[in-house]
């Protein structure tokens, strides 16, 4: 049997996993009440705003796929919001920018989080709003033992917050430093936000549905937006150096609402895999096992082996490409990225030899656009982090300095749903004060450049790296997945997908065996660096492994042994009933927890 550092478990009334204990908890106490996998999922959501400060918050924003059990068809619910209306290239350009800043207020979108939460209790959950939202008034009113990563964020800006932003300082520099791990932290102000959604619910009668329209008038039209805008028009220091006020006003939250979307899918070996649109990376993951697929040959599928990685870094590699050019909230040629064809023509490129160019393709026999930018910085070596950022490149030892959460859930009628919330990190912005929560910076994935998929315009989403995945058998669904991380969300899930799906593995062995990725690809967050060449692999991988991929022109970058990677997973046998779930070990936060 082989060695993993947790079981995967089994049941059949209800499995969650999650990137933090608490949020698992909750969401499993929300499924021992009745609730389904929704209920539950929005628990855990809420939660993660609490304990996870310093990876989502509520003006952050959510993707996710949720498969019903009256309906195993997989549908995307949208949580990432737009740019604001006055974010144009040319007010960024008069500032004196050619990158929109990586933290402060002029960086924010409108929030998504919150509306998506509350979209998804309406339309697929059984509970109240202060039912699912009690462990987090919980938490943020009594109090949590903060995971020491966030106090580590914390004081790697606190410089930042006491010279520049003093609402952030008064919110998590209480005692003048940052919070020691497993310190009791409240956050008195964001329980008060919460509790007034509640009191907003309650105010409207007895009615669920119409109880949740009214915290979302709330959150959208209400205070939450009289605050966020005019808190947003402040002045604050960004990551380019200089204090910017920023665009989101109470109309831009008024004038969004979450929704729901079809799924980008791919036939893949028996499966059917489902992604977000491609206003997310989301697809790449499928433009890369239709790359792999191609190349047709078995060796390729073992993420274990030099040939493998080398196969899978290299179709990586093009996805990528391919994200650069074509990829954002508008007109994408995805039926040509996706084509049988293209996937061979994209195949032919994977050489002997690790590639160092990026190189988009010609869908339909369009050319690519690449930004200026990209072309100027083709080499660039990633220099030291901006720990305001909140999902940068990892660091060569591997840890990231910010990131994101995850959530699955799969209950006992068949209730599935994949979330990866982020955006929104204690450190991107600095605090509203009344609301007790920080706003995201999310804008810093668009260019300042006219005539790109991904360029900067009014009401566009970002292309955004949040992925989650849902997974179908036969026309039902067998997994959802995902993990935080950036740019490497769908490299880390690639591997897990191949050792599981491909490889037979159990799900906590195909999360526990060792992770690599590339980063030979344009970074989505400032300063939007690239490395061509690199893949990072943690150090446990055989030595005659890493010497095959030194041998192929990979420049190999050890990591430490555990810290690639932050994979949840659930699963449901359509056949027997039963469900699994596994989490990842790195960084002893995450865990699984079912029965």
């Amino acid at each position: 049997m082989t060695f993993t550092t947790r079981p995967t478990l089994r049941g059949t009334f209800g499995m969650v996993s999650s990137t933090h204990w608490l949020a698992s908890q909750s969401a499993m106490g929300v499924l021992e009440r009745g609730g389904n996998a929704f209920d539950a999922a929005v628990a855990a959501g809420f939660v993660l705003h609490v304990v996870e400060p310093h990876l989502n918050g509520p003006a952050g924003e959510v993707p996710a796929i949720v498969a019903t059990a009256g309906d195993p068809t997989p549908r995307v619910l949208c949580g990432q919001g737009p740019a604001p209306a006055g974010a144009t290239i040319a007010h960024f350009r008069s500032l004196g920018l050619d990158l929109v800043p990586g933290s402060g207020p002029l960086a924010a979108v409108v929030p998504g989080a919150v509306d998506a939460w509350l979209l998804l209790l309406r339309d697929h959950g059984t509970r109240s709003l202060d039912e699912v939202l009690e462990p987090a008034i919980g938490y943020a009113s009594a109090g949590h033992p903060l995971v020491g990563a966030a106090g580590e964020t914390i004081d790697r800006v606190r410089s930042l917050f006491t010279e520049h932003w003093p609402t952030s300082a008064q919110l998590w520099l209480r005692h003048g430093r940052p919070p020691a791990p497993g310190e009791m932290v409240t956050n008195p102000a964001y329980a008060r936000t919460l509790r007034r959604l509640v009191d907003a619910a309650r105010a409207a009668g007895a009615d669920r549905v119409a109880q949740i329209e009214a915290a979302r008038r709330a959150w959208r039209e209400g205070f939450v937006a009289e605050a966020v805008g005019a808190f947003s028009r402040l002045p604050f220091r960004d990551s380019s150096g200089r204090a910017h006020a920023g665009l989101l006003t109470g109309d831009d939250l008024a004038g969004w609402s979450a929704g729901w979307e079809e799924p980008v899918t791919f036939d893949w070996h028996g499966h059917t895999v489902a992604k977000t649109g491609f206003w997310g990376q989301g697809p790449m993951l499928l433009q890369t096992l239709a790359t792999l697929d191609a190349l047709d040959d078995p060796r390729v599928l073992d993420p274990s082996t030099a040939e493998g990685i080398h196969a899978q870094a290299e179709a990586l590699k093009l996805a990528f490409a391919d994200r650069e050019a074509w990829y954002g909230d508008t007109d994408v040629p995805g039926d040509a990225l996706l084509s049988s064809e293209y996937a061979r023509a994209r195949a032919a490129l994977v050489g002997d030899q690790a590639s160092t160019e990026l190189r988009p393709g010609s869908p339909a026999g369009t050319p690519p656009r690449l930004p200026a930018h990209l072309r100027a910085h083709a080499a660039r070596r990633a220099g030291p982090q901006d720990p305001t950022t909140g999902e940068p490149t990892v660091r060569a030892d591997g840890v990231t300095r910010g990131d994101t959460c995850h959530v699955d859930v799969v209950d006992r009628w068949g209730n599935i749903i994949s979330a990866t919330p982020s955006g929104g990190w204690l450190q991107s912005s600095p605090a509203v004060p009344e609301l007790g929560f920080a706003l995201g910076s999310r804008l810093q994935m668009c260019w300042l450049e006219e005539g790109l998929a991904s360029s900067l315009r009014p009401g566009r989403r970002p292309r955004t790296t949040l992925s989650p995945t849902l997974v179908l058998r036969d026309g039902e669904p067998v997994l959802a997945c995902g993990t935080p991380g950036g740019d490497q969300q769908d490299q880390w899930q690639l591997l897990f997908l191949l050792r599981h799906l491909a490889g037979g593995q159990e799900l906590q062995a195909a999360i526990d065996a060792p992770a690599w990725h590339t980063t030979s690809l344009p970074a989505s967050f400032y300063p939007r660096e690239v490395e061509p060449g690199v893949l990072v692999v943690e150090d446990r991988l055989d030595p005659k492994v890493l010497a095959g991929l030194r041998a192929k022109g990979h420049t190999v970058r050890l990591a430490d042994p555990w810290s690639l990677g932050r994979l949840c997973a659930v699963t449901r046998d359509p056949h027997t009933g039963v469900l699994s779930a596994a989490a990842n070990p790195r960084g002893a936060q995450g865990y699984a927890a079912g029965r």
